[in-house]
């Protein structure tokens, strides 16, 4: 896989708790960090640093962690979300897939979904890259997706926001009328919020005009984790 992402949240609530080293970390499988973070601590940690990282600057990334379920249920989560994303990293290989925590965090530049300038409409390209994300998220029924929308910062800020977000709901839309339920959908318009590259080159701007996406479990899933968790 080219371009996939792991991150990982591990936290300890004991006399002399400690944190272990990155590597370490790494070295464990989800199933192994889901139940070492807990479920009560593992919500609690999970939601401040998802308030946190919302408002610093990162709205996906905040979005996923914010769900984080903790102990063996988040770690059967997690291991549904591996696979997930590794067929998202396979069917779409420049898309930035990163596992975080119990969730993944989809960035899609403009190289994969491009619209017409000014325009909310999809591209022949983008459209095809989308039917490649159709292809997964119909094997994985039981997420939720919040799409947000980006653009650089060339023009009016306002212009900018609401042009985003119309582009966040021609994904929304372009992917419901492919068969995905539209009640899995949020979407949000960041407009020039969030940049990830200099908005001073062109190739900074390009980055900027991006599409992300937030993909956590929905209550089903959480329900049948809890359940494979207590069998064992």
């Amino acid at each position: 896989m080219k371009r996939l992402g792991i991150y990982s949240i591990a936290a300890m609530f004991a006399i002399g708790s400690f944190f272990t080293s990155c590597e370490a970390v790494k070295n464990t499988n989800k199933t192994q960090r889901g139940a070492g973070i807990g479920t009560a601590a593992g919500a609690v940690i999970g939601g401040v640093l998802g308030n946190n990282l919302g408002k610093g600057g990162n709205t996906a990334l905040g979005a996923v962690i914010g769900g984080v379920v903790g102990g063996v249920a988040g770690g059967v989560i997690g291991n549904k979300m591996d696979k997930q994303a590794r067929e998202i990293d396979n069917a779409l290989p420049g898309a930035e897939v990163e596992r975080v925590g119990e969730g993944i965090k989809l960035t899609l530049n403009e190289n994969a979904v491009r619209f017409d300038t000014n325009k909310s409409t999809l591209t022949a390209a983008a459209k095809s890259n989308l039917d490649k994300l159709v292809t997964v998220f119909n094997q994985y029924p039981d997420t939720d997706i919040q799409i947000y929308g980006y653009t650089d910062s060339t023009g009016k800020p306002e212009y900018n926001l609401t042009l985003s977000g119309q582009r966040a709901d021609a994904v929304k839309n372009y992917l419901a009328s492919k068969g995905l339920s539209s009640s899995r959908f949020k979407t949000t318009g960041l407009g020039i919020a969030d940049p990830i590259a200099s908005n001073e080159t062109v190739e900074g701007r390009s980055k900027n005009r991006r599409v992300e996406f937030a993909i956590t479990a929905n209550e089903k899933m959480v329900q049948d984790a809890q359940k494979e968790a207590n069998k064992n």
